[in-house]
């Protein structure tokens, strides 16, 4: 049994990991962060980490990245490893969060799905097939019209899969509307569609002489992110300190 703090738990995201925490039998979240005490969550809720006194073996953060600096420096403070599952983070942050990691054990993704994390393993192999044969690579992403950045740090984590695989060569390219010139072979396309309620879709695909293969993830809920951020935790709980990955924790099982 691992005791979690839910970092933003009266979010979204951290309602959908109480929800599922209620579920298991491995799993109970102890206390709660959130600047918003607006619901009864079964555990005690703190403005700040700083605030809680609950002791824990792991914290999982789903908020903002305004919250990111306090949190990695109470979570230094209090030995608590972290799964950091929070985006748009800035340069400077990603930063402070690789020294953090220096102290204490720090899991960060792009997306917690474990299905992402094994299609980003499974395209790197076809990468080396499919592009020696001459196929392009293109990665089409669709999300609901409230997400604000585009592409998708899914995508370009899928698009630095496929460049790793491929030993950098290749590069980027997010708008040819403005080019009048045949498609370079080096390149990866990447496209962003905003619409609706749509939870997040990826689609690889490789197009070839004749043939297209498409490797595709639909995520249906985002319960799919928070069964990922339950799994990221119990995999952390005791590590040593450094920067770890959905890999990981794929890896482990």
């Amino acid at each position: 049994m691992i005791d979690i703090i839910m970092h933003g738990c009266n979010g979204h995201m951290g309602q959908v990991i109480s929800g599922l925490v209620r579920e298991d039998a491995n799993a109970q979240i102890v206390a709660g962060i959130d600047m918003a005490d607006n619901r009864d969550n079964g555990y005690p809720v703190f403005q700040s980490l700083d605030q809680c006194d609950v002791t824990a073996d792991v914290v999982i953060d789903f908020s903002s990245y305004k919250a990111t600096d306090g949190l990695l420096e109470a979570c230094v403070a209090k030995k608590l490893p972290l799964v950091l599952c929070t985006t748009g983070l800035t340069e400077e942050q990603l930063v402070k969060v690789k020294e953090a990691s220096k102290q204490i054990p720090i899991l960060r993704s792009a997306n917690m799905s474990l299905g992402i994390n094994t299609l980003l393993r499974l395209v790197q192999e076809a990468a080396k097939v499919l592009s020696e044969a001459g196929f392009d690579m293109e990665i089409v992403e669709k999300h609901h019209k409230l997400k604000c950045d585009a592409p998708s740090g899914t995508a370009l984590a899928l698009a630095d899969s496929l460049n790793e695989a491929m030993n950098g060569e290749y590069h980027y390219v997010f708008d040819r509307s403005e080019r009048h010139a045949a498609r370079d072979s080096k390149e990866i396309g990447i496209s962003a569609v905003r619409g609706g309620t749509i939870v997040g879709d990826h689609d690889v695909i490789f197009a070839g002489p004749d043939e297209v293969i498409t490797f595709s993830h639909r995520a249906y809920s985002k319960g799919v992110f928070g069964k990922g951020a339950v799994e990221a935790a119990k995999f952390l709980a005791g590590k040593e300190p450094g920067m770890y990955d959905m890999q990981n924790v794929i890896a482990a099982k």
